[in-house]
């Protein structure tokens, strides 16, 4: 039998728009980029957001089907969230956004997913969902955040849950209020992912690994921070770990902490610690294993930013980029070995 990995939050389009090129549109929303990222490496995935009955809610939920992702709500009497993407040279991406976020209350929502399970003969009854993902502008606008939250109390008796903030202070003005918002989520979850940029607009006044310690005494298992162009990092109670980005030629950088957050995900199912049950063994995650789920997760990134859009890989391609860097590894070694000398 197989459970679900859920996430909830918001659903938009991205107007994707720079100097040298001429506006394209593309799917996204941070949470639908980590629902199909999580889909495309081979997870069964149920996705809550909301969408407009209108031409972008309907690519939207064309874009849902096609990637095997499970919609849990129909369309509604409100427009579709629109965000603006603008590239700077590198390719890195400035947003702003147009956004309704509204929920069914989360009973409501347990309803639905209830009957998507009923009528799903390859999941158990006594262990439907595995992991609840939530983040970005769906856990800090009102009214849909207190839904979310509501959400998160629930699944947390049978799943493991993670949080990525993504704060946009030019939606959410007040500093302060988004971080004692931003705590409480965090308070809630087993992983933590953020970008180095949410943490210096949260948290001007401190570094990076004073934040991370901070976060990771309120409850999580487990906080990793994507660099962009200089990597990753990762605290867990074993200790602290960074990686270093691969060399790639960027496209654009649009979805790739969510392929990065997707990514990290999966690598913590194949280590069966996903899931309430595994809550406990999350927690003493050992060294070696978030050294390696920051491998995993910077390569999805990777082959992410290598596209334009929000484009993350397939199982297929991930394990190959993977297998392909851990024999360019080993050639090196072996060649650094070769020229050392015990004489």
């Amino acid at each position: 039998m197989n459970p679900y990995l859920a996430v909830i939050g918001e659903c938009l389009v991205d107007v994707v728009q720079s100097e040298t090129s001429a506006p394209t549109a593309h799917v996204g929303g941070s949470p639908l980029n980590v629902a199909v990222g999580l889909a495309r490496l081979e997870h069964k995935v149920v996705f809550a957001g909301r969408r407009g009955d209108d031409d972008y809610g309907r690519v939207i939920a064309r874009n849902l089907k096609a990637q095997g992702v499970n919609n849990l709500l129909a369309a509604d009497e409100l427009p579709t969230s629109v965000a603006t993407a603008t590239l700077d040279p590198t390719g890195q991406a400035s947003y702003e956004f147009s956004l309704d976020w509204q929920l069914p209350a989360a009973d409501e929502l347990e309803q639905k997913f209830c009957e998507l399970v009923g009528n799903d003969d390859d999941v158990a009854a006594d262990q439907p969902l595995l992991h609840l993902h939530a983040g970005s502008l769906g856990a800090l606008m009102q009214p849909g955040a207190e839904t979310v939250k509501t959400a998160l109390d629930r699944a947390r008796t049978e799943a493991t849950i993670s949080y990525d903030p993504n704060y946009r202070p030019t939606l959410v003005p007040n500093r302060e209020w988004a971080r004692e918002q931003v705590e409480e989520f965090i308070a809630r979850a087993d992983v933590i992912q953020a970008s180095t940029e949410d943490l210096e607009l949260l948290y001007p006044e401190r570094s990076y690994r004073e934040t991370m310690k901070a976060w990771l005494q309120l409850g999580p298992a487990l906080v990793t921070v994507t660099r962009g162009a200089s990597g990753a990092m990762a605290l867990a109670h074993s200790g602290f770990a960074e990686r270093e980005a691969f060399s790639i030629d960027v496209a654009d950088t649009v979805g790739a902490g969510d392929s990065f957050m997707a990514a990290t995900l999966s690598s913590l199912r194949s280590l069966r610690l996903l899931g309430a049950q595994n809550r406990q063994a999350l927690q003493s995650i050992s060294h070696d294993d978030v050294e390696g789920v920051l491998r995993t997760a910077s390569r999805a990134a990777a082959i992410t930013s290598s596209r334009y859009g929000a484009q993350p890989p397939t199982a297929a391609e991930l394990s190959a980029a993977l297998t392909e860097g851990a024999l360019s590894d080993a050639a090196h070694s072996a060649v650094s070995n070769t020229g050392t000398s015990n004489s």
